[in-house]
């Protein structure tokens, strides 16, 4: 059986992992996210470049994409990841499932965001002759500045799940860790210290965002 001298250091690799997919897919999600989230905004009927068949088209995408079990999504783009990546499996080959998944729904939170901005505010910088990219740049993204930190914060601990769970096919990182160490030879410290070692980062990445959040709030 395994000691807990030659286990803490795989822990600790094995923390990295998750960390290193988890901070690149985030990343990647956010140069993704945001644009699609503002596109689905500014084209919705009313809004500032209204074209209903593309917001139809890029919602309907977005809510498949919404509505695929990771685990699922793991399976369906592992030729993309291959042909990325060249492998399947490993922390690299997993940061392009994770970002896949990810990416529409942090668009859905950035949709809600910028949708709770006062439109007045919308109105009045157009009034002023602003043009339309600008009122997105001026206006709509410093408003919605600390929902959308909220929403990237959801996003983060989304992915920590989802990396979490790409451990299952050897995505690398605590999910794998916990499988190979943990489920597969029978030791349920090993699967507790991996659960309790997840509940900690995601304690720490909310607490942080949510910190974040509310000093863009108040200034």
């Amino acid at each position: 059986m395994n000691d807990w001298s030659r286990i803490a250091p795989q822990l600790l690799d094995a923390t990295g992992e998750t960390l290193y997919m988890v901070g690149v897919a985030t990343a990647l999600t956010v140069l993704l996210g945001v644009p699609l989230g503002v596109l689905l905004t500014v084209t919705a009927p009313g809004a500032l470049a209204p074209h209903p068949l593309l917001n139809r088209l890029l919602g309907l995408v977005v809510n498949l994409g919404r509505s695929l079990p990771f685990i699922i999504l793991l399976v369906l783009v592992a030729p993309v990841t291959r042909g990325i990546v060249g492998t399947t499996i490993g922390s690299t080959a997993t940061i392009v499932p994770l970002t896949i998944g990810a990416v529409p729904f942090l668009a859905r939170l950035v949709e809600t965001s910028l949708r709770e901005v006062a439109h007045g505010k919308v109105e009045a910088t157009l009034a002023m002759g602003a043009r339309r990219r600008d009122v997105v740049r001026s206006v709509l993204l410093p408003e919605a500045l600390p929902s959308l930190v909220a929403g990237v914060t959801v996003t983060v601990v989304a992915l920590i799940s989802y990396s979490a769970m790409a451990g299952a096919i050897g995505g690398g990182g605590l999910g794998d860790f916990a499988i190979r160490y943990g489920y597969q030879q029978f030791r349920t410290d090993i699967t507790l210290a991996t659960v309790v070692l997840l509940l900690v980062v995601v304690q720490l990445l909310q607490w942080a965002g949510d910190r974040w959040a509310r000093r863009l709030a108040t200034h």
